[in-house]
């Protein structure tokens, strides 16, 4: 059986962080794509602090792939959207906590507003399962 594939082609430059720049997903495999997860907290309160998002949006990640017994070899893409800048040395701990090897592509944005006010980061999930 074909499984998912991840790869940097020696022909570009290395990526500029823990990411993929091609996953390969084989015909036939499942596919599942969540919505973007935000930093609500499970009291449904949102922080107003962009690191303490982060946590929450991480949690709530790790929550919905358990929900569909998914973990990280199963995420091919990731779509990460931010209304300010990102504290990379505080969300790169979560992310290699999840993606300890298979680093799904990723796209990163910054804009203007997410769908609140409150809303500092929104990631969205791509996931495959063979």
């Amino acid at each position: 059986m074909e499984k998912i594939t991840r790869k940097n082609p020696e022909s570009m430059p290395k990526p500029v962080g823990n990411y993929s720049h091609i996953t390969r997903v084989p015909k036939g495999a499942g596919l599942f794509v969540t919505s973007g997860q935000v930093g609500t907290g499970a009291d449904g309160q949102i922080p107003s602090s962009l690191n303490d998002q982060v946590n929450n949006t991480f949690e709530n990640i790790k929550k919905i792939l358990a929900s569909e017994g998914l973990n990280e070899e199963h995420v091919i893409k990731v779509n990460i959207w931010a209304t300010e800048e990102i504290d990379w040395d505080h969300l790169y701990p979560q992310w290699d906590a999840i993606f300890k090897t298979a680093y799904p592509s990723m796209t990163v944005a910054y804009v203007t507003a997410l769908g609140w006010p409150e809303l500092k980061i929104e990631i969205e999930l791509w996931c495959a399962d063979i």
